[in-house]
Protein backbone atom coordinates (compact mmCIF):
# COMPACT_ATOMS: atom_id res chain seq x y z
CA UNK A 1 0.00 0.00 0.00
CA UNK A 2 3.03 2.28 0.02
CA UNK A 3 3.02 4.79 -2.82
CA UNK A 4 6.58 5.65 -3.82
CA UNK A 5 8.14 9.06 -4.33
CA UNK A 6 7.55 10.55 -7.76
CA UNK A 7 4.44 8.52 -8.54
CA UNK A 8 1.89 11.21 -7.72
CA UNK A 9 1.08 14.64 -9.09
CA UNK A 10 2.22 17.59 -6.98
CA UNK A 11 -1.32 18.74 -6.05
CA UNK A 12 -2.13 15.24 -4.74
CA UNK A 13 1.09 15.16 -2.69
CA UNK A 14 0.44 18.63 -1.22
CA UNK A 15 -3.23 17.94 -0.51
CA UNK A 16 -2.40 14.63 1.14
CA UNK A 17 0.28 16.25 3.30
CA UNK A 18 -2.10 18.98 4.50
CA UNK A 19 -4.90 16.54 5.33
CA UNK A 20 -2.52 14.12 7.04
CA UNK A 21 -1.05 16.93 9.15
CA UNK A 22 -4.57 17.81 10.26
CA UNK A 23 -5.27 14.18 11.11
CA UNK A 24 -2.05 13.82 13.11
CA UNK A 25 -2.78 17.04 15.00
CA UNK A 26 -6.29 15.83 15.80
CA UNK A 27 -4.94 12.45 16.82
CA UNK A 28 -2.36 13.95 19.17
CA UNK A 29 -5.17 15.71 21.01
CA UNK A 30 -6.79 12.30 21.60
CA UNK A 31 -3.55 10.53 22.52
CA UNK A 32 -4.19 10.39 26.25
CA UNK A 33 -2.00 8.67 28.82
CA UNK A 34 -4.35 5.66 28.77
CA UNK A 35 -4.00 5.29 25.00
CA UNK A 36 -0.23 5.71 24.82
CA UNK A 37 0.76 2.06 25.55
CA UNK A 38 -1.80 0.76 23.04
CA UNK A 39 -0.61 3.31 20.46
CA UNK A 40 2.98 2.15 20.87
CA UNK A 41 2.07 -1.52 20.53
CA UNK A 42 -0.14 -0.98 17.49
CA UNK A 43 2.42 1.27 15.81
CA UNK A 44 5.06 -1.42 16.28
CA UNK A 45 2.65 -4.11 15.06
CA UNK A 46 1.93 -2.11 11.91
CA UNK A 47 5.66 -1.51 11.37
CA UNK A 48 6.52 -5.21 11.58
CA UNK A 49 3.47 -6.59 9.76
CA UNK A 50 3.87 -4.35 6.72
CA UNK A 51 7.52 -5.35 6.30
CA UNK A 52 6.46 -8.83 5.14
CA UNK A 53 5.55 -8.58 1.45
CA UNK A 54 3.84 -11.35 -0.50
CA UNK A 55 4.23 -11.17 -4.31
CA UNK A 56 0.97 -11.21 -6.29
CA UNK A 57 1.50 -10.85 -10.03
CA UNK A 58 3.55 -7.73 -10.84
CA UNK A 59 2.84 -6.26 -7.41
CA UNK A 60 3.02 -7.36 -3.78
CA UNK A 61 0.76 -7.10 -0.75
CA UNK A 62 1.28 -7.03 2.99
CA UNK A 63 -0.70 -6.83 6.20
CA UNK A 64 -1.50 -3.38 7.57
CA UNK A 65 -3.61 -3.86 10.73
CA UNK A 66 -4.98 -0.33 10.43
CA UNK A 67 -8.48 -1.60 11.19
CA UNK A 68 -7.34 -2.86 14.58
CA UNK A 69 -5.50 0.41 15.21
CA UNK A 70 -8.61 2.39 14.40
CA UNK A 71 -10.87 0.26 16.56
CA UNK A 72 -8.64 0.72 19.60
CA UNK A 73 -7.25 4.23 19.08
CA UNK A 74 -9.75 6.22 17.04
CA UNK A 75 -8.15 9.47 15.87
CA UNK A 76 -4.97 8.57 17.74
CA UNK A 77 -4.36 6.03 14.97
CA UNK A 78 -3.11 8.92 12.82
CA UNK A 79 0.06 9.66 14.84
CA UNK A 80 0.59 5.96 15.62
CA UNK A 81 0.52 4.95 11.95
CA UNK A 82 2.45 8.07 10.91
CA UNK A 83 5.36 7.05 13.13
CA UNK A 84 5.39 3.55 11.63
CA UNK A 85 5.36 4.90 8.07
CA UNK A 86 8.08 7.44 8.86
CA UNK A 87 10.40 4.78 10.28
CA UNK A 88 9.78 2.51 7.30
CA UNK A 89 10.58 5.33 4.87
CA UNK A 90 13.75 6.35 6.72
CA UNK A 91 15.19 2.89 7.47
CA UNK A 92 13.94 0.77 4.58
CA UNK A 93 12.94 3.21 1.85
CA UNK A 94 9.33 1.98 1.78
CA UNK A 95 7.15 4.65 0.22
CA UNK A 96 9.08 7.87 0.58
CA UNK A 97 9.27 11.11 2.47
CA UNK A 98 7.54 13.32 -0.11
CA UNK A 99 4.52 11.00 -0.19
CA UNK A 100 4.52 10.37 3.56
CA UNK A 101 1.43 12.54 3.99
CA UNK A 102 -0.53 10.71 1.29
CA UNK A 103 0.48 7.29 2.62
CA UNK A 104 -0.50 8.32 6.14
CA UNK A 105 -3.86 9.60 4.96
CA UNK A 106 -4.54 6.46 2.89
CA UNK A 107 -3.91 4.17 5.85
CA UNK A 108 -5.06 6.21 8.86
CA UNK A 109 -8.26 7.75 7.49
CA UNK A 110 -9.88 4.32 6.90
CA UNK A 111 -8.86 3.39 10.45
CA UNK A 112 -10.78 6.38 11.83
CA UNK A 113 -13.80 5.63 9.63
CA UNK A 114 -13.89 2.04 10.88
CA UNK A 115 -13.62 3.30 14.45
CA UNK A 116 -16.79 5.36 14.12
CA UNK A 117 -18.69 2.65 12.25
CA UNK A 118 -17.86 -0.22 14.60
CA UNK A 119 -17.08 1.19 18.06
CA UNK A 120 -20.59 0.79 19.48
CA UNK A 121 -20.74 -2.85 18.45
CA UNK A 122 -17.41 -3.52 20.15
CA UNK A 123 -18.19 -1.66 23.35
CA UNK A 124 -21.69 -3.04 23.92
CA UNK A 125 -21.59 -6.59 22.58
CA UNK A 126 -20.43 -9.96 23.88
CA UNK A 127 -16.91 -11.12 22.90
CA UNK A 128 -18.36 -12.94 19.89
CA UNK A 129 -20.36 -9.92 18.77
CA UNK A 130 -17.30 -7.71 19.28
CA UNK A 131 -15.23 -10.12 17.19
CA UNK A 132 -17.83 -10.04 14.41
CA UNK A 133 -17.78 -6.23 14.32
CA UNK A 134 -13.99 -6.27 14.46
CA UNK A 135 -13.74 -8.71 11.56
CA UNK A 136 -15.94 -6.51 9.41
CA UNK A 137 -13.96 -3.45 10.48
CA UNK A 138 -10.61 -5.06 9.70
CA UNK A 139 -11.70 -6.08 6.21
CA UNK A 140 -13.38 -2.74 5.56
CA UNK A 141 -10.26 -0.82 6.56
CA UNK A 142 -8.24 -2.63 3.88
CA UNK A 143 -10.94 -2.07 1.27
CA UNK A 144 -11.05 1.65 2.07
CA UNK A 145 -7.25 1.89 2.05
CA UNK A 146 -7.12 0.25 -1.38
CA UNK A 147 -9.75 2.69 -2.61
CA UNK A 148 -7.81 5.65 -1.20
CA UNK A 149 -4.60 4.47 -2.86
CA UNK A 150 -6.45 3.97 -6.13
CA UNK A 151 -8.01 7.43 -5.88
CA UNK A 152 -4.62 9.04 -5.25
CA UNK A 153 -3.21 7.28 -8.31
CA UNK A 154 -6.26 8.11 -10.46
CA UNK A 155 -6.05 11.80 -9.50
CA UNK A 156 -2.46 11.82 -10.70
CA UNK A 157 -3.34 10.84 -14.27
CA UNK A 158 -5.26 8.36 -16.40
CA UNK A 159 -2.07 6.36 -16.94
CA UNK A 160 -2.36 5.17 -13.34
CA UNK A 161 -5.89 3.78 -13.67
CA UNK A 162 -4.76 0.19 -14.44
CA UNK A 163 -2.48 0.32 -11.40
CA UNK A 164 -5.34 1.63 -9.27
CA UNK A 165 -7.55 -1.31 -10.27
CA UNK A 166 -4.70 -3.75 -9.65
CA UNK A 167 -4.18 -2.39 -6.13
CA UNK A 168 -7.78 -3.10 -5.17
CA UNK A 169 -7.95 -6.58 -6.74
CA UNK A 170 -4.62 -7.64 -5.26
CA UNK A 171 -5.77 -6.75 -1.76
CA UNK A 172 -9.00 -8.76 -1.77
CA UNK A 173 -7.21 -11.73 -0.10
CA UNK A 174 -5.66 -9.31 2.40
CA UNK A 175 -9.15 -8.10 3.35
CA UNK A 176 -10.11 -11.63 4.37
CA UNK A 177 -6.89 -12.25 6.32
CA UNK A 178 -7.04 -8.90 8.11
CA UNK A 179 -10.67 -9.46 8.98
CA UNK A 180 -9.84 -12.79 10.62
CA UNK A 181 -6.79 -11.45 12.46
CA UNK A 182 -8.66 -8.41 13.74
CA UNK A 183 -11.59 -10.53 14.87
CA UNK A 184 -9.26 -12.91 16.71
CA UNK A 185 -7.37 -10.07 18.40
CA UNK A 186 -10.54 -8.34 19.55
CA UNK A 187 -12.12 -11.60 20.73
CA UNK A 188 -9.09 -12.26 22.92
CA UNK A 189 -9.00 -8.67 24.18
CA UNK A 190 -12.72 -8.74 24.96
CA UNK A 191 -12.21 -11.80 27.16
CA UNK A 192 -9.03 -10.63 28.90
CA UNK A 193 -9.91 -6.94 29.25
CA UNK A 194 -13.61 -6.44 28.46
CA UNK A 195 -13.50 -2.70 29.17
CA UNK A 196 -10.71 -2.03 26.64
CA UNK A 197 -12.97 -0.43 24.05
CA UNK A 198 -14.55 1.91 26.54
CA UNK A 199 -11.59 2.91 28.71
CA UNK A 200 -9.18 3.36 25.80
CA UNK A 201 -11.58 5.08 23.44
CA UNK A 202 -13.36 7.09 26.07
CA UNK A 203 -17.10 7.41 26.61
CA UNK A 204 -19.41 6.87 23.67
CA UNK A 205 -21.07 9.90 22.21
Amino acid sequence: MHIVDGALAAPVVIGGAVLAAGGVARGLRDLTLEKTPAAGILSASFFVASLIHVPIGPSSVHLILNGLAGLVLGWAAFPALFVGLLLQAVFFGFGGLTVLGVNTLNIALPAVIVHYLCRRGLARGTPRIAALWAGMGGALAIALTALCVGLALALSGEAFLPAARLVFLAHIPVMAVEGLLTAAAVYLAAQVKPDLFTTVQGPQR
